[in-house]
C-alpha cells in the first residue's frame, strides 16, 4: 500500500534586525536587517543555500527582513526563486506597544511576562494580538499551504513569533508552553504535513551545523 504524499515545510527566521531596531519592541514594524552581521554570517547563508530543497515554494511575509533573507540565502548559491508572499504567517501584532523600549513595557502590561518573551501568551496589547490569537491565525495558514503542496516542499522564510506558533498548532500545545521555545534568527525548524497529522522533524538548527543524521 502506497503512503500518501506529505507536505515537508522548511521554516527559517530572518536574519538578525538592525541593531537601532533591537532596542525596542518591533513587531510589526518593517525594520531593516544588521547589514555587519549579514555579511559576517555569509557562512551559514551558504549552508542553508546547499541544504534547501530545490524545486520548492518559496513563502515570505508582508515584512521586508524576510525578502531580505530570501534574497541573501539565493545570493549564497540557491536558485533564485520569486516567494509568495503570505500575510498570515507575519509576526505578532504588539499593536500601540510597537516601537515601545524594552524598559518601558512593564509598566504597561496587565499580566506578569512570560519568562522568555516580553508578553505572557494571553497578554493583547492595546490595538495588537496575543499569542494565542497568533497561533489562531497561523494554524490555518499552515494547513491551507501544506493542502496546497501535499507531496512537496515548502522553504518559509519567517518570524520567531509565527514559528513558534507552527510549532504550536502542530504538537497542540497552548501559546504559554510555545513561548517556551528558542528560535534563533537564521535557525531551521522542519515540520511535516502527514495524513495522519503534523510531525516535528527538527527545532532551531543552527544554519552554520552539519544537519542531523
Amino acid at each position: 500500500m502506497q503512503t500518501p504524499p506529505h507536505t515537508n515545510f522548511w521554516l527559517i527566521r530572518h536574519a538578525l534586525v538592525a541593531p537601532d531596531a533591537q532596542t525596542i519592541l518591533y513587531g510589526r514594524l518593517d525594520v531593516s536587517l544588521c547589514q555587519a552581521t549579514l555579511a559576517a554570517q555569509a557562512p551559514a547563508y551558504r549552508r542553508l543555500a546547499s541544504r534547501l530543497p530545490l524545486s520548492a515554494r518559496w513563502v515570505v511575509t508582508p515584512l521586508s527582513r524576510t525578502r531580505a533573507t530570501a534574497e541573501a540565502i539565493f545570493a549564497a548559491g540557491y536558485p533564485a526563486t520569486p516567494p509568495v508572499v503570505e500575510p498570515d504567517l507575519t509576526e505578532q501584532s504588539l499593536g500601540d506597544w510597537q516601537g515601545l523600549a524594552h524598559a518601558d513595557l512593564p509598566a504597561k502590561l496587565a499580566n506578569p511576562a512570560h519568562a522568555f518573551w516580553p508578553l505572557a501568551g494571553a497578554e493583547q496589547p492595546p490595538g495588537g494580538e496575543s499569542m494565542e490569537q497568533v497561533i489562531g491565525r497561523v494554524g490555518p495558514a499552515m494547513e491551507r499551504l501544506a493542502a496546497d503542496n501535499r507531496g512537496g516542499d515548502v522553504v518559509l522564510i519567517g518570524h520567531g513569533g509565527a514559528i513558534r506558533a507552527s510549532i504550536a498548532h502542530a504538537l497542540g500545545i497552548g501559546a504559554d508552553n510555545a513561548l517556551h521555545l528558542s528560535v534563533q534568527n537564521l535557525s531551521l525548524t522542519r515540520l511535516e504535513r502527514h495524513v495522519e497529522g503534523w510531525r516535528v522533524v527538527s527545532v532551531n538548527e543552527p544554519a552554520q551545523t552539519e544537519p542531523h543524521p
